[in-house]
């Protein structure tokens, strides 16, 4: 085999490599969309004023998307979808017993325990003003604990509420 031809090979053996590997990297936001995708299971806890909650998460529509279920906090059930948005995007949508559906971007930490979902817009939302789910911080402190940290914002007043979700064996 000439030089030439075993330059040639090994450059085509090094693009493929490199190829390969850029396929497996993933942005921060699919690893946390990996990450929500493996909490399916019922999840329990308690409201800050001492009510018993439970947490559903359950991966739907072909794996595109993750949905939770927030069930025995006041008299409406509230469901929040997750979803990709491109390879950078993590979404939320946040079906509120407010009226109003906020969709919020994450944002990763480094570590990749706290996924920080901030709000972007809502339909049906009165006004800007009106109140809405303005955040909500997941922090995953291991395979089956996770808090969950709401922030409802209505006319420049905020109201959080933490939820200490353990995963029901």
């Amino acid at each position: 085999m000439t030089k030439s031809a075993r330059t040639k090979i090994t450059l085509i053996l090094l693009a493929a490599a490199l190829t390969a590997t850029s396929a497996l990297a993933q942005t921060s936001a699919q690893k946390a969309f990996a990450t929500i995708k493996s909490m399916p299971g019922s999840w329990e806890g308690k409201t800050p004023d001492g009510h018993a909650l439970e947490v559903t998460f359950k991966v739907v529509s072909g794996g595109s998307a993750v949905m939770s279920e927030i069930m025995g906090h006041g008299p409406e059930d509230m469901v929040s979808l997750f979803n990709m948005d491109g390879a950078d995007s993590l979404l939320m949508t946040h079906y509120c017993g407010a009226g109003n559906q906020p969709r919020m971007q994450a944002g990763v930490s480094g570590d990749g325990k706290t996924i920080t979902f901030n709000f972007v817009d809502a339909t049906n939302l009165a006004s800007p003003d009106a109140g809405h789910m303005q955040r909500m911080v997941l922090t995953l402190l291991d395979d089956n604990h996770h808090t969950e940290e709401w922030t409802f914002v209505d006319h420049g007043k905020e109201l959080k509420e933490l939820f200490d979700l353990r995963r029901k064996m």
